[in-house]
């Protein structure tokens, strides 16, 4: 069997040598200006995840974080200049958001094969997808020529889809992006690896919605588990108590056994009459099926783009603006 690296840099090569373009995405865009990307980010994030077994789902979150607010451009990597940027990283939904170390030592090494040239958002494309695939998860083909923002969107970054939110209102979110029930139970499923804090899922076990009483989609015996393992607000858990670091199907099954860690993902499956359910079941059955689709609902995903007029550029930082010149594109 292949291992991992090698499918990640199979998969990576390829991104820049098939596929159809969409917009002005296309799997083509670095082929000339940076051939050596995919082997960069795919050396970077190799690294990352060998010395950090959160590597991974910190790197698809990012992702994840940064489209759901203006589209994918780059702006939940930035911090804060007064009078010019309210940076995203100050919204709730991202409190304790990590994983911009990496980013940044991949930025710096793609600076010093490629300078300016590859934009953050473009990075954060392709990370997500390594990540997955050194994790054991589906390769697809990223489609890339995203430009960083030159603004933030704090406002759209408190308005993420939260832990705590109900099924309606999360299918109304990703709804808002053109993204629909298949796709929310889809890239849900990243829940498959990765830790989350107590605090975001420590009301469940009581006085759950103020009724006096546990969640009673919770697993009893789950809960008590997670419980004892939660010694402070802050303590993280994994989102899959079975096979925690690797990328599988395994969400689905929790799901199933009522031991969804967050309440948005037991809403998925318990909540009566969902469409939601049957999709989760599929998945449950079906590893290839959530694969397949997976890649799908990525590119959906990597395809929000900022509002039109939105100032841009290719940051040599990602945390940062570059210094003021008088003209920069526009999306």
């Amino acid at each position: 069997m292949a291992s991992p690296k090698l499918v990640a840099f199979v998969a990576a090569v390829g991104l820049m040598l098939a596929g159809a373009s969409h917009a002005q995405l296309s799997p083509f865009f670095y082929t000339f200006t940076c051939p050596q990307l995919p082997f960069i980010v795919l050396n970077e994030v190799s690294t990352a995840v060998e010395t950090d077994d959160r590597a991974a789902a910190k790197l698809i979150r990012l992702h994840f974080h940064d489209c759901f607010a203006n589209g994918c451009d780059g702006s939940v990597l930035l911090e804060d200049v007064p009078g010019v940027i309210d940076s995203e990283l100050n919204a709730g939904a991202n409190n304790g958001i990590q994983g911009r170390e990496i980013v940044d030592k991949i930025k710096a090494a793609v600076e010093s094969s490629c300078p300016g040239v590859v934009s953050c958002a473009d990075i954060l494309a392709l990370a997500s997808q390594v990540s997955v695939v050194l994790s054991g998860g589906p390769a697809w083909v990223v489609l890339l020529g995203r430009r960083d923002s030159r603004v933030a969107n704090r406002a759209a970054a408190e308005d993420l889809p939260s832990p705590f939110e109900t099924l309606d209102i999360l299918k109304s979110k990703f709804k808002a992006f053109g993204l629909d029930s298949r796709d929310l139970v889809t890239l849900s499923g990243a829940h498959t690896f990765g830790r989350s804090r107590c605090f975001f899922f420590s009301g469940r076990f009581d006085n759950f919605n103020n009724t006096g009483l546990p969640d009673p989609t919770l697993d009893a015996a789950y809960r008590e588990q997670l419980r004892q393992a939660c010694t402070t607000p802050t303590t993280r858990v994994n989102f899959d108590p079975v096979t925690p670091d690797i990328f599988d199907k395994n969400y689905y099954t929790n799901l199933q056994s009522l031991k969804g860690l967050l309440q948005s993902d037991q809403e998925l499956f318990s909540t009566p009459g969902a469409d939601t359910t049957a999709i989760v079941n599929e998945f449950a059955a079906s590893q290839l099926r959530f694969f397949i689709q997976f890649g799908k609902s990525m590119i959906k995903l990597g395809n929000l783009m900022p509002p039109p007029g939105t100032p841009s550029e290719v940051r040599s930082q990602c945390r940062l603006l570059n210094p003021s010149s008088p003209a920069h594109d526009v999306m």
